[in-house]
């Protein structure tokens, strides 16, 4: 049954809930919106909001998913407004949370396979950064074993979602980039994607599709920007050796690579965790898998 005072108001109130910045909501949300918008639709007091989500449903476009946990966390529950793509969905499992990696691969045109793993960051809030010299003995007991993964990991139809919790950053190089469907979504910018997939090249589909974003990147990207971007998120480690070896190998002339190579070669570094007898490149001091 239509409530008399929720019908009045019908235009408005789907309005306002199907053309918002966001189609996917938490109860929160949607308890916020109809108390704060109460008087102006003039509803009654008895407008409970269990009567409010049975309008949206009945009247409107609402809906309820429940994406599973692929560990032992509860499931995440999320109201979604008509067909979201998974991309709308990943970005509202976590406020203020962007589409990162392999995900921002796909959708700077740098890979023709569509994600059916979607990756999405919820920043930390700021820690100090880790103290300790680096050495070359560091850096090959830190690159011996995998690296960790997230065990975040939502279902939802076809597509996993795996919610990173990425150091805290400000949102560096978050941008809005329109997805398949037209509609915008925030994700990282070039630059940032091609270092956030260096620094984990799992999530980035391995070393092999790493390798091969940067070669459809090469021309598109500035080393510049690329720099900036590495000394914003000020890594203790030496990823711009291993940002030197994509490059040189996706054809990047020498000259484009001079201030990657003036921040010193003073390391063995490692394309991936745990790599099997891997071989040395030289000119950047890189292990990488034999054969890349």
């Amino acid at each position: 049954m239509v409530i008399p005072s929720l019908n009045r108001s019908k235009h408005e109130i789907l309005s306002l809930v199907g053309k918002g910045a966001t189609r996917v909501f938490r109860k929160a949300d949607l308890a916020t919106l109809l108390r704060e918008n109460r008087d102006r639709w003039g509803l009654a007091q008895n407008v409970r909001f269990a009567d409010f989500l049975e309008f949206l449903t009945t009247e409107g476009q609402l809906g309820e998913v429940s994406l599973p946990s692929e560990s032992d966390y509860s499931p995440i529950r999320r109201y979604v407004w008509g067909d979201i793509t998974p991309f709308e969905l990943a970005l509202g499992l976590k406020e203020g949370s962007y589409l990162t990696h392999s995900t921002a691969v796909f959708l700077h045109d740098l890979t023709e396979q569509i994600p059916q793993t979607i990756y999405v960051n919820a920043e930390q809030s700021p820690k100090p950064k880790p103290t300790g010299e680096l050495t070359q003995e560091s850096l090959d007991r830190a690159f011996r074993t995998h690296q960790r993964s997230s065990r975040y990991v939502f279902i939802h139809e076809r597509n996993r979602f795996v919610i990173l919790s990425g150091k805290n950053t400000g949102r560096y190089g978050v941008v809005s980039l329109p997805a398949p469907d037209g509609r915008k979504v925030q994700t990282t910018d070039l630059e940032r994607t091609l270092v956030d997939i260096v620094v984990r090249p799992a999530y980035g589909g391995g070393v092999h599709e790493v390798q091969a974003a940067f070669r459809a990147a090469s021309d598109r990207l500035s080393i510049s920007k690329l720099l900036a971007t590495l000394r914003a998120l000020d890594y203790v480690y030496p990823y711009h050796q291993a940002l030197g070896f994509y490059l040189d190998r996706s054809g990047v002339p020498s000259k484009r690579l001079e201030r990657l190579r003036k921040l010193g070669v003073e390391f063995n570094f490692y394309l991936a965790h745990g790599m099997k007898n891997p071989a040395l490149d030289s000119s950047w001091r890189v292990f990488h898998p034999k054969g890349l």
